[in-house]
C-alpha cells in the first residue's frame, strides 16, 4: 500500500517527502483555504516540485462544460496532476469524456459501492472512498473500502482505491489489511504513525545506559 499526504501545506510536504515514505498528495479546496493560499496553480506546481508522484488537485466547476474545461487547464500544469472529480451525473459525464484524453481522474466523495462502480466504468483512475465521514455517521467506512477492493479485483479492474478521510492510524492498519491501494493521511496522522511509548522509553533508555558507561570510561582515564 501506498501513503499519499493529504494536505495543501507546503512546510509538512517538504518534511514528508524527506522521510521517503509518501508516493503522492492530494488536495482539495477547503486544505487550500487552511492555508490560506488563493494562487491555486502556485500551489499545485510547487508541491510537484517536491514530490515526484501524483498530485490531486480538485476541480470546482460543477457542470460538465466547465469541469471539462477547468480540468484540461489544470491537467495542462504537470504531467503528474490528476484531476480530482466529485461523483454526480455531471462529473461521471465529465470523467467518460476526460479519460478518453489520457487526463487521469480520481473520483471523490464516494460514499457507496454503486459511486464507486460507476466511477471506474466512467474511466476513473482513482476511486476516493471517504473512510471517516461515514465513520462520523454511524457507518463502517473502512467496511465500504474492502467491498470496493474485492469487487475491483475481482473483475481485474485497474481503477486504484484510495482510502480518503483518514482519521487516526488504526484506519491506515484496517486500509492496509482490506487491500486498498493507498491512504491518503493527513500530515498529523503520519507523525502519529512514527511514534509509540515504547519507541520512546526505548530511545531514553539507550540514552541513559550509554551515558552511564562513558561515565565510567571517562572516570577510568
Amino acid at each position: 500500500m501506498h501513503l499519499f499526504l493529504d494536505t495543501a501545506n507546503i512546510e509538512q510536504i517538504r518534511h514528508a517527502a524527506k522521510l521517503g515514505v509518501i508516493s503522492g498528495v492530494t488536495t482539495n479546496p477547503s486544505l487550500l483555504s487552511l492555508e490560506g493560499r488563493s494562487d491555486y496553480k502556485a500551489v499545485i506546481l510547487e508541491i510537484c516540485s517536491i514530490v515526484s508522484g501524483p498530485v490531486s488537485a480538485e476541480v470546482l466547476s460543477h457542470e460538465v462544460g466547465s469541469m471539462i474545461e477547468e480540468a484540461r487547464e489544470i491537467s495542462s500544469w504537470s504531467p503528474q496532476v490528476v484531476i480530482k472529480i466529485p461523483i454526480t451525473p455531471f462529473g461521471l459525464e465529465a470523467i467518460s469524456i476526460l479519460s478518453k484524453e489520457n487526463i487521469k481522474i480520481n473520483l471523490t466523495l464516494c460514499f457507496s459501492v454503486n459511486q464507486a462502480l460507476l466511477g471506474v466504468l466512467a474511466g476513473a483512475t482513482y476511486v476516493s472512498p471517504f473512510v471517516g465521514r461515514l465513520d462520523d455517521i454511524g457507518h463502517n467506512g473502512m467496511e465500504l473500502v474492502a467491498e470496493i477492493v474485492q469487487i475491483f479485483a475481482h473483475y481485474n479492474f485497474s481503477t486504484q482505491v484510495i482510502a480518503a478521510s483518514i482519521r487516526h492510524p488504526l484506519h491506515c492498519v484496517a486500509a492496509a489489511k482490506a487491500g486498498a491501494h493507498i491512504a491518503t493521511v493527513p500530515y498529523k496522522v503520519l507523525m502519529e504513525m512514527t511514534s509509540h511509548p515504547l519507541t520512546t522509553a526505548g530511545i531514553a533508555r539507550f540514552r541513559e545506559d550509554w551515558s552511564g558507561i562513558s561515565q565510567e570510561a571517562k572516570q577510568e582515564k
